[in-house]
């Protein structure tokens, strides 16, 4: 939090009072601090091994597809099935080769045709999977195997360690993640060790598949805790020490008496401190402004502005983002109202709200009084839902977003495809957007994994006849991509920053 500590001086005996009695709450706050990284670091880890072994068993569900639908062809002439065996190559995204097997020899391939070579099921673990660390085509690339046999016959297909590994350091870029199949391993450089996993000093979380029974581990190297909290709690530190300072010197003189965070939001939201930025959101054929994302941020006094990660997570848990989003809301129509008859209809107004709005129906009424302020069918508000805090799916928050939708307003589900409850979202309420996530905008042209996860979403939306909106579009190249698979509208950098109220104003009427 911004809340400058300005040390004075003091006599000799002042600065010991204030040492001796500032020491007990530094320890105990940096006690608690450690424990709270600790638990953040472990529930982070268990995210991703989720997230991992999701990704995986679809990986593998893509694979073991393949292998139904050649087994029935096992025994039969390799020259008659191999076309068939090549089609599965083709038309599945994450298999690498497939194969024929009968009596425990591998006799037709889908690389090399009529093959011979004998099959071993004890190389399988639990008689599926077998990870490998390579063969004669790629002796030193990672293959995992998936094994599907009826009897003197069986199939074999191949994922390449390429999109295993790549899954690997995409899922745990903030984490060391692994995969085991067997006596294997494979770690995120892509290479197989053999043995037991290691253990990972700091917040190991390992998930064991149910269905395919390969096991995912995330976790952080050692001294992540502290390089965690050096990172992150940097102001607390800072408030610490001043409530260490405050205590030594009580004794001594009367001050003021110091302010915690939340009383410091609370004095910027009387004070109207918080401003609401827009990014302009254009269509994705015309490139035309469509409408924008309101972003809050924070203008302190001191500070300056103050970047919204370092606030907005706080505000969520202390609950101050409810009354925070209203004044947004209020000052938002303040501005765009008087400019509404000039729009072109329907105008997108995107705010966003978390779990805190969904605990009681005041959302709706804060909306109606929002839409009010709006030339009649000028604009429609689209409403996009954070993951930051689970929203449950309780009777009162499925009543609220019923009457959200009578009243004419939009649900978008904010960077999809990064959170732990998107799909869960899907299937509880009735969304009408998909945000895609700028990470994986930003791999459009760098990552064929990410492209493909990309592609998913843009298939996803297109058969639920939901809208589509790219945030983190910075590149021409990126937005060419995207306007070819007929994304809905874009946002980003290539199209305009967030901009301050008066900038955005001139810029709108320009466009």
């Amino acid at each position: 939090m911004p809340l400058t500590v300005r040390p004075r001086r003091k006599r000799s005996t002042r600065i010991i009072v204030t040492l001796l009695s500032g020491l007990l709450p530094i320890v105990l706050g940096s006690a608690i601090l450690y424990m709270q990284a600790e638990r953040t670091l472990q529930q982070s880890a268990a995210e991703t091994a989720a997230q991992a072994l999701r990704q995986f068993e679809l990986m593998l569900d893509n694979t073991a597809e393949a292998a139904r639908v050649l087994l029935p062809l096992a025994g039969k002439n390799c020259e008659e099935v191999k076309l068939a065996l090549r089609e599965q190559v083709t038309r599945r995204p994450f298999v690498r080769s497939t194969n024929l097997v009968w009596d425990d020899n591998l006799y037709c391939s889908s690389l090399f045709g009529e093959f011979r070579e004998a099959v071993s099921a004890g190389n399988y673990h639990l008689g599926k999977l077998w990870l490998m660390d390579g063969n004669p085509v790629t002796p030193d690339t990672a293959l995992l195997v998936y094994r599907l046999s009826n009897g003197r016959g069986g199939a074999l297909t191949t994922l390449d360690g390429y999109h295993l590994g790549n899954m690997l350091r995409l899922i745990g870029r903030q984490t060391l993640l692994m995969l085991q199949v067997g006596e294997n391993w494979l770690s995120a450089d892509g290479k197989v060790h053999r043995g037991p996993l290691p253990a990972l000093p700091v917040a190991q979380s390992v998930l064991e598949s149910a269905r395919y029974g390969f096991d995912v581990s995330a976790g952080y190297p050692k001294g992540e805790t502290w390089r965690y909290m050096a990172a992150e709690y940097p102001p607390l530190f800072s408030l610490l020490i001043f409530f260490g300072a405050v205590s030594g010197a009580i004794g001594h003189f009367l001050q003021q008496r110091s302010t915690s965070p939340s009383h410091e939001m609370l004095r910027a939201l009387e004070a109207g401190e918080f401003i609401p930025y827009f990014q302009p959101v254009v269509h994705g054929d015309s490139k035309q402004w469509s409408g924008a994302e309101v972003l809050m941020r924070w203008n302190h006094p001191k500070e300056g502005l103050v970047r919204p990660d370092l606030f907005i997570p706080f505000a969520e848990h202390s609950g101050l983002i409810v009354p925070m989003t209203r004044a947004l809301m209020q000052q938002t129509a303040v501005i765009l109202g008087p400019q509404s008859p000039n729009f072109t209809k329907p105008f997108h107004i995107g705010i966003n709200i978390t779990a805190s709005h969904c605990r009681d129906l005041e959302l709706v009424e804060d909306c109606r009084i929002f839409l009010q302020a709006f030339a009649p069918g000028s604009v429609d508000l689209v409403l996009e839902l954070t993951e930051r805090e689970l929203i449950e799916p309780s009777a009162i928050a499925v009543q609220l977003f019923e009457q959200l939708h009578a009243l004419g307003v939009k649900i978008a589900i904010d960077d999809f495809g990064t959170g732990h409850s998107s799909l869960g979202y899907l299937r509880t309420f009735n969304v009408d957007y998909l945000k895609i996530d700028q990470s994986f905008v930003a791999m459009i042209g760098v990552d064929a994994l990410s492209r493909h996860i990309l592609d998913s979403i843009i298939e996803l939306s297109a058969k639920l006849d939901l809208g589509i909106v790219a945030e983190g579009v910075e590149t021409q190249a990126q937005s060419d991509y995207l306007t070819a698979h007929r994304v809905n509208f874009l946002q980003g950098y290539l199209f305009g920053k967030p901009m301050p109220a008066a900038d955005f104003i001139r810029a709108l009427s320009d466009h």
